[in-house]
């Protein structure tokens, strides 16, 4: 069984440690934030002191960071995963950035003799968690299928979407484009309801079991009307960089995305408002328009 390791262990990271240990693994992990690497060692996981340490004993290597430019940095950086990981070994690049980014990353990798699968995630913090993320995943098919157990272990849904490096997250944008869409527009439905006087749990009845129910809308709206507002693992800054990305590559392709392009207004409404909240924060921003808030139960 291979070794493998994880670089950056939030909400997402977390949740990839926790899988790979339940399903045999031995990880090795490392995070900048001392809290993370404490739960990482309580779930069984092995705490390493750098990014370098983490490539000199796995085989593959997760790195769910941010950005593109960390994910460089961890990948090609002095001291990063390329210089210290065995050749034959796999760097998975599970967080979602600029598919140019990721296109980058693999050409700097060419001679490396380390291999490198671009496959970003959804799922979000349930997935995660659950071990039931849909991976988007580009490399050649003898790379996959060498590498198929470890990603198994954290997927339910692995696509095979391409062979270079950036198919990946082409994909990715794709998607972030047609999900943020789904939830402002479930904000948008809410702060309507609110001032209408319907309540929430009459909203989610209905829409959970209509045509536009789904795992987004359903998700999003039961913690709109329960007020979960922070720490669902769903952060605000992740979904409004995604957009930035999907809008990137639509400029950069020369496609018009206008509801995308609403969205992307929607989310840096909610972030510039409450820079700390989870994505259905935007919500309260509109609620607080429209004089109303949508709760599960109406008010007598």
């Amino acid at each position: 069984m291979k070794t493998t390791g994880i670089i950056g262990i939030g909400d997402m990271g977390s949740g990839l440690a926790l899988n790979l240990i339940h399903n045999g693994f031995q990880v090795s992990g490392r995070d900048l934030l001392e809290h993370r690497m404490d739960a990482f060692r309580a779930m069984g996981g092995v705490a390493a002191q750098s990014t370098a340490d983490v490539g000199a004993v796995a085989d593959a290597v997760f790195v769910m960071v941010m950005t593109g430019d960390e994910a460089k940095e961890v990948i090609l950086g002095s001291g990063g995963l390329v210089s210290s990981m065995k050749a034959g070994g796999a760097i998975l690049l599970s967080a979602t950035i600029k598919p140019r980014q990721a296109r980058e990353i693999g050409e700097a990798m060419k001679d490396s003799g380390v291999h490198l699968i671009d496959t970003p995630v959804s799922g979000g913090f349930p997935g995660a968690q659950n071990g039931t993320l849909t991976m988007m995943a580009a490399a050649s098919d003898s790379v996959l299928d060498e590498f198929k157990p470890v990603m198994e272990a954290v997927s339910s849904n692995i696509h095979r979407v391409g062979t270079r490096a950036g198919m990946g997250q082409t994909v990715k944008a794709c998607l972030q484009s047609l999900i943020g869409a789904q939830f402002s527009a479930t904000f948008e439905a809410a702060a309507l309801a609110a001032k209408a006087g319907v309540s929430g749990q009459v909203l989610h009845d209905v829409f959970s079991t209509s045509s536009a129910g789904c795992g987004i809308v359903n998700n999003a709206l039961e913690k709109i009307i329960d007020r979960q507002f922070e720490n669902t693992g769903s952060h605000i800054n992740t979904m409004h960089k995604d957009l930035t990305i999907s809008m990137g590559l639509g400029e950069e392709l020369g496609v018009p995305l206008f509801t995308a392009a609403a969205a992307m207004q929607i989310f840096h409404m909610g972030k510039t408002r409450y820079p700390h909240g989870d994505n259905w924060i935007c919500t309260k921003v509109l609620e607080a328009i429209v004089g109303a808030e949508l709760h599960r139960e109406t008010s007598a």
